[in-house]
């Protein structure tokens, strides 16, 4: 197994090369996985404090003026006007959304618990179908128009980014992006990317789409990234399994995410109401209860585990453990 731990020494990013090679654009595929492989100089914090008293957001947003160097040219800082370039104000308020949603749900402050600055490069690339975090700043493609739009717009992608900052700073070691544990580490930041989206738009888990990256996509080539309700309809040609059935070995991790991505929602379904009222603690809870290589069927018995601590043996252990069930991994 690869040493690859997402995401303090790689790029972690939340269109697959693999669905990109699919679409035929072979440059974002190949600089997406040259990014991925790319050891980045800065030392690993390591685990996050939570509950660190919130200073309030600290933002800043960069152009990169379509090259690919980082961070690029500061165009707006925290409390500054809103820019005359709408992408620069996407990623500003979205990145903020994300801010207040882990700290008013988890008294959560910023990715690391301690307050740590957020970072958005835009428009990286020329016609950069992606956007990823590379460990400690957020970067975004403005898409070629065709295939993907601008992935800043979309606010469960920026959750979900920036969550990869979380699980680097709250499990302990991080997750190695390889295996059941990549898998992992790309769902759990699925399960808060649209949670953040939940959260902002006030919906319950029925009014949910349960898609992420929806309205990015080219509408010919489907309607989102990933669907965590339906495993494998998201787009054209999806082969995300919903179960352990269609378990891909050695598969990539945003490929087999979707075991995982279906048993959070088949809990959440379960518990109703709002997602990250109920399920979302359950999840966050398991976060530092994790290992580098955790496996599925480790991680379904520490959301078991959780789900205890936070409400005692009831129905909502009884949900996550049904949902474990459903999706073939218990």
């Amino acid at each position: 197994m690869a040493d690859d731990r997402c995401c303090s020494a790689h790029a972690c990013f939340i269109v697959p090369p693999k669905l990109l090679r699919k679409l035929g654009d072979l440059d974002t595929a190949l600089l997406s996985e040259r990014l991925r492989g790319q050891r980045l100089a800065f030392k690993e914090m390591g685990f996050a404090a939570v509950g660190v008293p919130a200073g309030g957001e600290r933002r800043t947003i960069y152009d990169a003026g379509h090259a690919t160097r980082l961070p690029g040219a500061l165009v707006r800082g925290e409390g500054g006007p809103r820019s005359k370039d709408e992408v620069v104000n996407q990623a500003y308020d979205s990145s903020g959304d994300t801010y207040d949603f882990y700290w008013k749900t988890f008294k959560r402050n910023s990715v690391d618990g301690r307050g740590m600055r957020l970072d958005s490069t835009v428009h990286y690339g020329t016609r950069f179908n992606n956007a990823f975090w590379n460990g400690r700043q957020m970067v975004y493609g403005d898409g070629d128009g065709q295939l993907f739009t601008g992935f800043a717009s979309a606010i469960d992608v920026v959750g979900h980014e920036l969550t990869h900052g979380v699980t680097q700073y709250t499990v302990p070691g991080g997750l190695t992006y390889d295996g059941q544990s990549g898998a992992l580490n790309e769902s759990i930041s699925d399960v808060f990317g649209t949670l953040v989206k939940q959260w902002k738009l006030g919906q319950d888990v029925n009014a949910a789409s349960w898609l992420i990256g929806e309205g990015i996509m080219g509408a010919k080539y489907g309607k989102a990234l990933r669907s965590m309700k339906a495993p494998g309809t998201a787009w054209t040609g999806d082969d995300q399994p919903g179960d352990m059935g269609g378990y891909v070995q050695d598969g990539d991790v945003h490929t087999n995410s979707g075991i995982p991505n279906h048993a959070f929602f088949l809990a959440a379904m379960a518990l109703g109401g709002h997602a990250w009222e109920k399920a979302g603690p359950i999840w966050y809870r398991t976060l530092p209860m994790l290992h580098p290589d955790a496996t599925f069927a480790e991680a379904a018995r520490a959301t078991i585990d959780a789900a205890g601590l936070l409400y005692g043996a009831g129905a909502e252990q009884a949900a996550v453990q049904a949902a474990w069930k459903g999706v073939k991994v218990l």
